[in-house]
Formats: structure tokens, C-alpha cells, sequence
């Protein structure tokens, strides 16, 4: 694995020129516990706008939000239909529904059929958000069992936005980023620790 001073100037380098208005993070097995180690360190008055998308089971409700709020400097909140995405605040995709972002910027939940078993599947949120934020778009895909995702990195890559998959070797299920970094081929590999690093460094115009 590089360096500490490597990954920075990695980072550095995929962040060249960019201007990202929204983070889009999704994960599985193992997800809650890399977002506890990544969403607090977002400082108060961050400017994207950050959703997550976890696996969540469609016959109870999500509690991320709540979890969350009690956690982050940021405002920490459930994403609901039409709702417009606010610069600055952390969103969450609730159970049974999958979320989208409409080109309005406003999100669109459905009952569409599970994609790769799951609703809300990451790979609907990750496709529609490239296609609305094109290369303001940062897309980071953490742990987890199966592959979805691993399209929707591809799309956003497609689209010119930034891709950041967990390395494989520390994830708590490495399917997910593996299939992702064969699939797209992201911009970045990095461990919990250097996403930690990176996420700070996503700017607004």
C-alpha cells in the first residue's frame, strides 16, 4: 500500500481543476461502521451536498439519519421525494424505495424492482446523479457483498465525475469495491484513512 504523503499526492492530483457540488457515498455489509469513521469529519459550513446510500431491509424503517444527526457537524437528514438537494447537508436513502436525483436537482424516490436485490440499489442513485451533476459529481463507493455500485461508478466516470472506491484489502466485504475497480477503473483506491483526508478537499466554485 503508498505512503500517507503518496495518497496526498494522489489526491491531489485527481482533484486538479475540479469543483464537485455533490458527494454521492454508497456501501453494504460492513458501511455504517466506515461512515462513523468518515461523516464526522466533515466540518461545519462544508459546501456539497453529500448523500449516502446504505442497503437498508425494506420491512423496517432507517434509522441512519437519526444515528447520524447525533454524530455530524452537518445538518442530517432523510432524503424525501421532490425534495431539492441543499448545499451542505447529508442526506440518507430510506428503506423500500429507490432514490434518484432528477436534473432539477431535486430527489425522486420509486418502487421500481430491486436492482442487485436491493432497493434503494446504489447503482439508481449513482447513474441518475452523473447524469444530473456530470463532472461536479464525486462518487465513493465503500464495503460491501455484491456488486451494485459498480455500475453506477462507471457511469459517473463516463459522465467526467470523480470515482473513489475503499481499498479492497481493508474492507469489511471487498466485493463490492473490487467489482467497482474492475468495472471503471476509479480515479482513486484509497483506505478509510485517505478518504478521511479527501472529503475536506471537495470544494464548491
Amino acid at each position: 500500500m503508498s505512503s500517507a504523503a503518496d495518497r496526498i499526492g494522489d489526491i491531489g492530483a485527481a482533484l486538479q481543476g475540479r469543483r464537485i457540488e455533490l458527494v454521492v457515498i454508497g456501501g453494504s455489509a460492513g458501511g455504517v461502521d466506515a461512515l462513523i469513521g468518515l461523516l464526522p469529519e466533515l466540518p461545519a459550513g462544508y459546501g456539497p451536498t453529500v448523500v449516502c446510500i446504505l442497503h437498508v431491509p425494506a420491512d423496517r424503517d432507517s434509522r441512519l439519519a437519526e444515528l447520524f444527526e447525533l454524530r455530524a457537524a452537518l445538518p442530517v437528514r432523510e432524503a424525501r421525494d421532490k425534495e431539492p438537494l441543499v448545499p451542505g447537508v447529508i442526506y440518507f436513502a430510506g428503506s423500500g424505495y429507490h432514490l434518484s436525483v432528477e436534473r432539477e436537482r431535486c430527489f425522486s424516490l420509486s418502487c421500481e424492482p430491486p436492482v442487485q436485490f436491493a432497493r434503494p440499489a446504489i447503482d439508481v442513485l449513482m447513474e441518475s446523479a452523473a447524469d444530473a451533476y456530470g463532472p461536479r459529481l464525486a462518487g465513493i463507493l465503500l464495503t460491501g457483498a455484491n456488486h451494485d455500485g459498480a455500475d453506477g461508478m462507471r457511469r459517473i466516470r463516463e459522465r467526467g465525475g470523480l470515482t473513489v472506491v475503499q481499498d479492497p484489502a481493508e474492507a469489511f466485504s471487498s466485493a463490492m469495491p473490487e467489482e467497482a475497480i474492475r468495472r471503471c477503473a476509479p480515479h482513486l483506491v484509497l483506505p478509510l484513512s485517505g478518504i478521511r483526508t479527501l472529503l475536506p478537499m471537495l470544494r464548491t466554485p
